[in-house]
């Protein structure tokens, strides 16, 4: 069993007043509990979680942002008609989107089927998305009052207390991840896959490889992208109205940002607490900011975020889950990220190579990388991604450990087999590129009404 890296990272960067949901004791406390739990010290860890602990394990892992969703045409068939917000909330329909890729490709970590708006959703923020536009606030937050309105809706309406969003909203959540870890297993308990034919069977079984199960990978959105939606109220290119509310009302600025923090904080730790055994925190929009901007005005408040859900201990491994720190375009961050996540996300417009050495210059020193293929690639011909995968192999290993995962999320025309064959190559397995190149058929390896 190998230690997990310590996500403080020396930054001077202000915290946000009143907003420590943990201190240094409950932060070193989490920290701890990494040495014991329900993972037995001797006993094979999944390759994802040996690397997010700073190991290099025998198999490189890999998983693919979006890899549960658009790309297969299982999903397109399964969600045919039903709006992604309520599709989110179905803890049923959750779990099965979040375990097609796993049984069709292999991949190393089962990310949770959701989206960065289903903490404002339930927290009572009218929010819904838009096809071919993409999340629409009803009312977004201009300034000051609008903002005080917004937490006290919370409170009053007992959805957001305290600024975190009550145990009772999260069940269709916490549900979803508890169906996924049943099918995935978790340390000494194989799950449970009867139900499935021989093909999906065996990309689980790829996937668990000698730990015999596979991890549930909690997420949530960044404070900064989720309070940009918030003022916008729909996607933006340059953010102007979140970024003038962040430099003309400082003080209503720390307090959207805080509730933003605490909101997705608790998000992702109830993911946690119902079994996932790491998480990501997702940054879309934190690459249009300055330094100076995201050091003093964002970074504390996605430090707040990933101190709550580090709070949480995942019943699978009796731990608090490693945390992934993603943004994109954001090369110019990295070192700022590196505080309190154990591993950073890095996105196609920087090398992994030139990533470990800035991130191996911070007070805290080196630290796992995830990344970085370009999203483009994946409809290149094979003579020209085959080795783009390899430069990202090779480039990886100047960092203590290496996930493999795109630079942003998977273009929703990828042919799947093609992900399928990068994790062949990744894993280096002639037998699961045997299996990549015969294809999936949905005849034979989709269940009847999956």
């Amino acid at each position: 069993m190998t230690g997990i890296s310590s996500r403080h990272s020396g930054s001077a960067a202000p915290q946000p007043p009143d907003a420590h949901s943990a201190d240094d004791s409950e932060s070193n406390s989490s920290q701890n509990l990494r040495g014991i739990g329900a993972v037995p010290l001797d006993a094979p860890l999944p390759p994802l979680l040996e690397a997010l602990g700073g190991r290099a394990p025998a198999r490189t892992p890999v998983w693919f942002m979006r890899q549960a969703g658009r790309s297969l045409p299982e999903y397109r068939r399964l969600r045919a008609g039903r709006p992604m917000l309520e599709c989110c909330l179905d803890p049923g329909l959750a779990a099965e989107i979040t375990l097609q890729p796993v049984r069709r490709h292999g991949v190393d970590g089962a990310v949770l089927f959701s989206d960065i708006m289903v903490p404002l959703l339930l927290a009572g923020v009218g929010v819904r998305i838009v096809e071919g536009v993409g999340p629409v606030l009803d009312s977004p937050v201009r300034g000051p009052r609008d903002i005080e309105a917004l937490i006290a809706s919370g409170q009053d309406s007992g959805l957001a207390p305290a600024g975190r969003l009550a145990p009772r909203v999260l069940e269709p959540i916490t549900q979803a991840v508890g169906r996924a870890v049943a099918e995935l297993g978790a340390p000494g308990r194989p799950g449970a896959r009867e139900h499935l034919g021989p093909r999906a069977r065996a990309g689980l079984e790829h996937s668990a490889g000698e730990a015999g199960w596979t991890p549930v990978i909690g997420f949530g959105g960044a404070p900064f992208t989720l309070a940009a939606y918030m003022v916008e109220g729909r996607p933006s290119r340059d953010h102007l109205a979140a970024r003038t509310l962040m430099h003309s009302e400082p003080a209503a600025w720390d307090r959207l940002m805080t509730w933003c923090a605490s909101i997705t904080g608790s998000f992702m730790a109830a993911q946690v607490r119902a079994g996932a055994a790491a998480a990501q925190l997702f940054d879309s929009w934190a690459g249009s900011l300055s330094p100076a901007d995201y050091r003093e005005r964002v970074l504390p408040y996605s430090a707040l975020a990933l101190r709550i859900a580090g709070e949480a201990v995942s019943p699978t491994t009796g731990r608090a889950a490693p945390l992934i720190h993603f943004g994109t375009g954001t090369a110019r961050l990295l070192a700022d990220m590196r505080r309190d996540a154990d591993a950073v996300g890095v996105d196609e417009r920087i090398g992994l190579r030139e990533a470990a050495e800035i991130l191996a210059a911070t007070p805290s020193g080196a630290c796992p990388v995830q990344g970085n293929i370009d999203p483009a690639l994946l409809a290149a011909p094979e003579a020209v991604l085959g080795p783009a995968v390899e430069r990202c192999l090779e480039q990886g290993g100047a960092a203590p450990a290496h996930v493999v995962n795109l630079g942003h999320g998977v273009p929703p025309t990828t042919d799947p087999d093609v992900l399928t064959g990068i994790v062949a190559q990744v894993h280096g397995s002639d037998s699961w590129r045997a299996v990549a190149r015969e294809g999936w058929d949905p005849l034979r390896d989709e269940e009847p009404g999956a």
